[in-house]
């Protein structure tokens, strides 16, 4: 089965949490009542979304995590990326990818289509999607069939 880790599931529901308020930087504890995940595990996440550059953390008596930039402007790929690395179907479908049947095995390109074609929805659906309340309307037809590679163009 293709599925995301609970890490990244629950660094999904602290990022939403955090982009339906704002205004104000929230605490690590505060996150963890308001998520009903356990401390441990949202400060953990919380520090790899800073080391990525999608949190910023400040302390003191009015400090907490905010939002790098605006939810707007951080996909659901940067947010995967940060806690799983990067996006790909197969070993060679990335670009340190390392693959001994890379050359021999015939569907390499085709793989490589596909993962583009994941990246580029993942890229589409923004935290400002996933924290709101209104179901996200996905495309009908992935743009899988006008992906195209850099062999493609060589």
């Amino acid at each position: 089965m293709l599925k995301l880790s609970r890490l990244t599931d629950y660094a999904a529901v602290v990022m939403a949490q955090i982009a339906r308020h704002p205004e104000h930087p929230q605490a690590a504890a505060d996150l963890a009542e308001a998520v009903q995940l356990p401390h441990p595990t949202v400060s953990k996440t919380l520090k790899m979304l800073v080391k990525a550059g999608l949190l910023e953390s400040r302390r003191g008596a009015l400090g907490g995590y905010s939002l790098a930039r605006p939810a707007s402007e951080i996909t659901t790929i940067d947010i995967i990326t940060a806690i799983e690395g990067p996006v790909a179907m197969t070993e060679c479908s990335h670009d340190d990818g390392d693959c001994e049947l890379a050359a021999t095995c015939g569907v390499a390109d085709n793989w490589q289509r596909v993962s583009l074609g994941v990246r580029t929805l993942l890229g589409s659906v923004t935290l400002a999607h996933l924290a709101s309340p209104t179901p996200i309307k996905l495309p009908v037809q992935l743009p899988i069939q006008s992906v195209s590679l850099a062999a493609d163009t060589a």
